[in-house]
């Protein structure tokens, strides 16, 4: 049903070694998250944060040194978890001597399809990806995007409930970043769930219900991306005329920094009451107030605030 937790984290931890030193590195201290059937959930943070890591624990490849994780309440690593999971991870290898077809199809098979709907399953998967023109070239001619997308399309293959996506607008010209946001709205209207990582904030804001940023390997913001970025306006960029040095000698006494454009003074100001004690200064100077225009919250400013 909407809304049953498909993935949960709790207290998930990995602490690697480093060689010869045997220096301990923290990649993933004790993070909490619950991601529910049905949702497009962000996976964020800067290079180096613990994404990779915590999506390779999540898919068996490593395991955690300490806490624990479900995908439809089996706990992983196990092949049930896995079941009903298709991944991609941020740098697919893919056979070289294959053809998409030929790998696509090897990895339905690995997924348990079988019979003809297999056949079926993998043209039309390589069809919806984009790369029906090239189903039967060798893989070792295609690009990093192709690459890209035939990792996508085995990942598909098998209609999974939960899709992991570490980077998968990875190498992918606009066209191919358009086709890879389409496929993730679809998934959802068929009641899927995707869980993605990405550094490209605009696809997040654009596509997510839920967000989760790491700094150091721990959460920092988790939330419903609504609640996440303030609805109120955080403060306003106003424009008055002319740039007189009487209104700028104003300006600085009240703390602010005006910027000289154009003949006009432009300054930021902070909260609703700010706003309008600068408005009335400058209709106290006679001065003309070109414009009052509102700056909100966006999920790159919260990002540089919370994470960097």
């Amino acid at each position: 049903m909407p809304g049953d937790a498909v993935l949960q984290i709790e207290q998930l931890a990995k602490v690697f070694r480093k060689p010869f030193s045997g220096k301990r590195v923290v990649a993933v201290n004790q993070i909490d998250l619950t991601v529910q059937r049905g949702q497009i959930f962000g996976f964020l943070g800067p290079n180096g944060a613990g994404k990779t890591t915590t999506i390779k624990i999540l898919t068996g490849l490593i395991f955690p040194t300490s806490g624990k994780a479900a995908i439809f309440d089996r706990p992983i690593p196990s092949p049930d978890a896995m079941a009903n999971v298709g991944f991609l991870p941020e740098n697919p290898y893919v056979y070289p001597y294959l053809t998409p077809r030929e790998f696509v199809s090897m990895c339905g098979r690995l997924s348990g399809v079988r019979g003809r709907s297999l056949a079926a399953r993998v043209e039309g998967v390589i069809e919806r990806v984009g790369m029906g023109y090239a189903i039967d070239r060798a893989v070792r001619t295609l690009s990093k995007g192709m690459l890209q997308r035939v990792g996508l399309a085995a990942a598909l293959v098998h209609e999974p409930e939960l899709l992991i996506l570490d980077e998968p607008m990875s190498g992918l010209d606009p066209v191919g970043r358009k086709d890879v946001r389409d496929i993730i709205v679809e998934e959802k209207k068929k009641g899927r769930t995707v869980f993605f990582s990405t550094h490209i904030l605009n696809d997040v804001e654009t596509l997510c219900d839920h967000v989760c940023i790491l700094r150091q390997g721990k959460v920092v913001v988790s939330g419903v991306l609504g609640e996440l970025l303030d609805a109120e306006a955080r403060g306003s960029e106003i424009t008055l005329s002319p740039a007189r040095a009487d209104l700028r000698e104003a300006l600085l006494k009240m703390s602010l920094a005006p910027r000289d454009i154009a003949g006009s003074l432009v300054v930021d100001v902070e909260g609703d009451e700010r706003s309008r004690e600068v408005l009335q200064r400058a209709i106290d100077l006679g001065v003309t107030i070109e414009s009052v225009t509102p700056k909100r919250e966006t999920l790159e400013s919260l990002f540089v605030r919370r994470a960097l």
